[in-house]
């Protein structure tokens, strides 16, 4: 970065902590974010931030895509450096902004933006997960806890956030329904079938006394008295995972709940209500995700799907 540069960025740091009051994690990401455009400009030979134009900020873009950067890092990105030229306008350092923004249709549309495909979650087969969740073995107390973890994971398409802080008394084993804490405490109700209600109640009876100990605590999952934490969970499902034999995080496993009981004939709706999401679009990638199954089936079986199958009557 040439001292020009390096000058103004520095200027934008410390506006951001004496003015705007961001937080210092905003702040350290911003200046990362601001650190890799600026090392883009010298790489490209682009003299100085007031000299971009949008051409610029679309091969930015692109290269971020190539270097394979996920969508929620080229997002965040995109947000420093919309900031960023939001400063210089406000201290008069340009006049312009390559940011233009433009009305269509009532919304705001940015300039600077690219399509990105999403990525399709990943998940389990029926197989697959049932094999998964029966794994853990019941002879000591704290498999017969991780029988129950896993199985309640699965069954009502949990975050790990969500199943670390449930207590005995979100838990109702006559309806079979989970009182869920989600995102911003926002809570739901949530529903588990039988294999999960009776792993549940073996576990609460002959395990968790044990795992208590002498302690006093109201959390359903307990490791050495105390409430599990979300990277005991994550760890347990890796040591699973391993041996499954398939890559496994906890996330995957409410991914595979929601694909299964849309594949079920479940309205979206309802699957939405079930995972606690707030929009109706962040359900409907797993509509996605089935509809790909269905092509990925339909081509390896149907027997005129490809050129070079060799079918005759």
């Amino acid at each position: 970065m040439n001292s020009s540069l390096q000058e103004i960025f520095n200027n934008y740091i410390t506006y951001l902590r004496a003015e705007k009051k961001s937080s210092p994690y905003t702040v350290r990401n911003y200046g990362t974010d601001l650190k890799d455009f600026a090392q883009f400009l010298v790489d490209n030979h682009v003299g100085s931030f007031e000299t971009v134009d949008r051409r610029v900020l679309r091969l930015y873009l692109t290269n971020l895509v190539e270097r394979g950067f996920v969508k929620a890092s080229i997002a965040r990105k995109q947000s420093a450096i919309r900031s960023f030229y939001r400063y210089m306008l406000r201290e008069e350092i340009i006049k312009t902004s390559p940011i233009s923004v433009r009305h269509q249709r009532g919304h705001k549309m940015d300039s600077f933006s690219v399509k990105l495909d999403k990525k399709l979650p990943s998940f389990l087969s029926a197989d697959d997960v049932r094999r998964f969740v029966e794994s853990p073995e019941t002879s000591r107390p704290e498999w017969l806890r991780n029988r129950a973890l896993l199985e309640l994971l699965y069954a009502a398409g949990l975050r790990v956030s969500e199943v670390v802080r449930l207590d005995l008394g979100d838990v109702d084993m006559d309806t079979r329904q989970l009182r869920v804490f989600g995102k911003g405490s926002k809570e739901r109700i949530a529903l588990f079938g039988e294999p999960a209600l009776e792993a549940i109640k073996q576990y609460r009876e002959e395990s968790r006394p044990l795992l208590l100990g002498n302690a006093k605590n109201d959390a359903l999952f307990i490791a050495k008295g105390r409430r599990m934490t979300v990277r005991r969970v994550q760890k347990i499902v890796h040591y699973y995972a391993e041996k499954l034999g398939k890559p496994v995080h906890p996330h995957m496993l409410r991914h595979t709940f929601a694909t299964h009981l849309l594949d079920g004939g479940a309205d979206l709706k309802v699957v939405q209500e079930l995972l606690g999401h707030s929009r109706l679009s962040s359900t409907q990638i797993y509509s996605h995700v089935t509809k790909a199954q269905a092509r990925k089936v339909y081509m390896s079986a149907h027997p005129l799907a490809r050129k070079d199958n060799d079918f005759n009557i």
